[in-house]
């Protein structure tokens, strides 16, 4: 088996790179910001990490990369804050990790010095995220990025929503400058699309106008990698390539669920691998389903109904949870009264875990589209067929 563990993506990361640095007249719209949505556990933040950011900064780009979901404890707000002070700490620190590998942009081994109070970066009487980020643009003199992973996590609160507008002016406060030798970049991502493209289409939201994609799903290039990998390993059963793509299909073009597969394969008799592979992921693409729904009986019979009541909207998530009509769906579906408080004690618990979110005040939505997806496809095969 080869002993490179890692699948890059250069060429999609360059790309984007390219797109982003030095974007021709039909790219201008990522100057406004670019929004990257797909689906959880498809390997965005995989490829944020191993080939966006090394793209990045081999074209002389300074990235800062925020994961939201890094710590469900943090705000999105102290998360980005602590992440822009934690980088500027490191270019004023001599020797620093970041100025080392930045000696490409002749920034020296000695920092800079930015004229900022780390300490009270976005804090009443300190420095805005707009003075910050036009401190590093003038002194690093090259494009600042900023990447936040997971970026939907922002909507719903006042914090959230006066984090992205604060991002807005900085990047109209650093890119309008006459002159400046850099610019403020922002890419967001997340698994929520109809969200995400909210975030850029609608008139009151700080990022109106930026540029909303798909992220490019691992492709059969990928599968073919991967059996290429395994394929010197002695006694190994393997599929055809044409019969592993179809699974890896199947499986959500999720790679952690294909090599998954691929030791259950091991452990399936027969003569036909491609037969026993497509039953493999058939049954794993089940059960990864059935598992992100359990996540939603785990907090009770109260929880399960409050998840049918918001799985049941529409993408864009439904309101009146916590109102009168909602509070008897939950009473018939459990057998007792229930009032607003036991309903809000678990919508607050549904949000900490990240299984739902709040776009706005007063709406929620399924996390993860897949898994209102599945919820849906098992309802209709549960509901009654009508009679002939």
């Amino acid at each position: 088996m080869s002993t490179d563990s890692l699948f890059h993506r250069d060429l999609y990361a360059g790309q984007m790179a390219e797109q982003l640095l030095n974007p021709g007249p039909l790219d201008e719209s990522t100057r406004s910001g670019v929004f990257l949505s797909g689906i959880r556990r498809v390997g965005k933040t995989t490829f944020l990490r191993q080939d966006l950011i090394p793209a990045l900064e081999s074209r002389g780009a300074l990235v800062i990369y925020v994961d939201l979901w890094a710590d469900p404890a943090k705000s999105p707000s102290a998360l980005v804050h602590e992440a822009v002070r934690q980088t500027l700490l490191q270019l004023q620190t001599p020797g620093s990790a970041l100025l080392k590998r930045l000696r490409g942009l002749r920034l020296g081994a000695a920092g800079l010095s930015l004229d900022i109070e780390l300490d009270r970066i976005g804090e009443p009487g300190g420095s805005t995220l707009a003075q910050a980020f036009e401190a590093l643009v003038a002194k690093t003199k090259t494009n600042v990025v900023l990447i936040i992973d997971e970026v939907q996590q922002t909507l719903g609160t006042d914090e959230g929503q006066a984090l992205l507008h604060a991002l807005k002016a900085a990047r109209d406060a650093v890119n309008a400058k006459p002159g400046t030798p850099g610019r403020f970049l922002f890419i967001g991502t997340g698994s929520h699309k109809s969200l995400l493209a909210e975030m850029t289409s609608r008139r009151a939201q700080p990022f109106a106008g930026a540029l909303s994609a798909s992220y490019q799903v691992l492709g059969r290039d990928f599968v073919q990698w991967q059996l290429d990998r395994l394929a010197s390993a002695p006694g190994l059963t393997l599929p055809s390539l044409d019969a592993a793509w179809d699974g890896f299909q199947t499986l959500g073009h999720r790679p952690e669920e294909l090599l998954k597969a691929l030791r259950q394969l091991q452990q399936v008799g027969g003569t036909d691998p491609d037969t026993a592979w497509h039953i493999v992921c058939a049954t794993l693409a089940g059960a990864a389903a059935d598992a992100d729904l359990k996540a939603f009986d785990d907090l009770g019979e109260l929880g399960k109904a409050v998840f049918e009541r918001i799985a049941a909207g529409g993408e864009q998530g439904v309101s009146g949870l916590f109102g009168a009509e909602s509070l008897t769906f939950y009473g018939e579906r459990i057998g007792s009264a229930v009032d607003a408080s036991q309903v809000q004690k678990v919508v607050d618990k549904m949000v900490g875990a990240q299984l739902i979110i709040r776009p706005s005040h007063g709406v929620y939505t399924i996390a993860d589209p897949f898994v209102r997806k599945v919820w849906r496809e098992k309802q209709a095969l549960l509901a009654p067929r009508p009679k002939d």
